[in-house]
């Protein structure tokens, strides 16, 4: 990146060699042909419009300028640049005295007319100075402002994250406990599968997203331990494309759904029920289904003491995806519920 100080003192250079080349070249056009003297003109001009617009940029900055409102801007930049010009002229006619022969003093309207043109110049240099100024501020302020959105953005997921592995191992092992007595072979397989399901899920408390394979896995070591407790009760089946398993999700989701499926739907019906989960692409974006035996109360997602549930599941989309995401859970037919999630395929997060 450009060293700012660097960058001003190359704008500045440049600005008045353009000035001073520009106004030889029109000499040369208008007829006239550059004497030592006009050079010397010329180079002083280059060495006062430097010297005093560095000047006027400390004085700028010594004072913060950038706090007044703009109309107290406006008043001390016509002012700086009438008294600027005067300087201006002053130096320039004190210079030429003692170098240029036959040297005259202007008439006073022409002198107030060449005061008015440097003071018009410094104030073009102004607008200049400040639009700059301006717009690198806005774009500063822009950076910080995405950066604070995006650090809070990175808060809120992380507080997500972590509302969901308690809630998790905490059914988990009341899932193993009621089968230690039971049956003790199934016990230490449901132990095996919690392993894994915590191992898993411990890797992607590092990530936002993982793919929808990895999250499937969770999913079915998930259906595994709660068909132990269900048995018969729990029929589970997952129907995916090929070409969806390699997608990005947002870790844990799904496993949250299915468990939110379970727990309002099957787990409160004597005969239990099914659950079914299908993925597939729909317009360059991922559509996941869960379906499950019950019927949609609107009231089981109000807040409880996880924060658990649809509500985590919206929040989450809305922080990873904006307005991108797409969420719905409804009654489907007269005895399951349907939730549908549509996420872009190639969101980079």
């Amino acid at each position: 990146m450009v060293n700012k100080r660097y960058l001003y003192i190359f704008l500045q250079a440049l600005g008045w060699f353009l000035y001073i080349l520009l106004a030889g070249v029109l000499n040369i056009l208008s007829g006239k042909s550059l004497s030592t003297e006009d050079l010397f003109t010329l180079f002083f001009v280059f060495v006062t419009g430097l010297s005093l617009t560095h000047m006027y940029r400390y004085l700028i900055l010594k004072h913060n300028w950038f706090q007044f409102n703009l109309l107290h801007i406006i008043s001390r930049v016509l002012i700086s640049s009438f008294v600027l010009g005067l300087i201006f002229e002053i130096s320039l006619f004190l210079s030429s005295y003692f170098y240029v022969e036959n040297n005259q003093i202007a008439s006073n309207s022409t002198l107030i007319i060449k005061i008015l043109n440097w003071a018009f110049i410094l104030f073009l240099w102004s607008l200049i100075y400040f639009a700059f100024h301006y717009f690198e501020r806005y774009r500063n302020e822009e950076i910080k402002n995405l950066k604070w959105q995006a650090a809070k953005n990175e808060i809120e997921l992380n507080k997500l994250k972590s509302q969901l592995n308690p809630h998790f191992i905490f059914n988990a092992m009341n899932s193993i406990r009621a089968l230690i007595d039971e049956n003790p072979q199934k016990a230490k397989k449901s132990v095996n599968q919690l392993s894994n399901i915590l191992r898993t899920t411990l890797q992607m408390g590092k990530y936002k997203t993982v793919s929808l394979s990895d999250e499937l896995s969770v999913v079915v070591d998930y259906l595994e331990l709660e068909k132990t407790r269900f048995e018969e009760r729990l029929i589970y089946s997952i129907e995916t494309q090929k070409d969806t398993l390699q997608i990005q999700i947002p870790a844990l989701m799904l496993q949250t759904l299915v468990e939110n499926g379970i727990k309002h739907g099957i787990a409160k019906l004597p005969k239990g029920g099914e659950i079914h989960i299908n993925t597939y692409l729909d317009s360059n974006k991922l559509v996941v289904e869960i379906e499950n035996t019950g019927q949609l109360n609107p009231h089981i997602e109000k807040e409880n003491e996880s924060g658990f549930g649809i509500a985590n599941t919206l929040q989450r989309l809305s922080l990873l995806y904006e307005n991108n995401a797409e969420f719905s859970i409804n009654n489907h037919n007269k005895n399951s519920v349907l939730t549908r999630i549509t996420i872009p395929k190639n969101t980079q997060l």
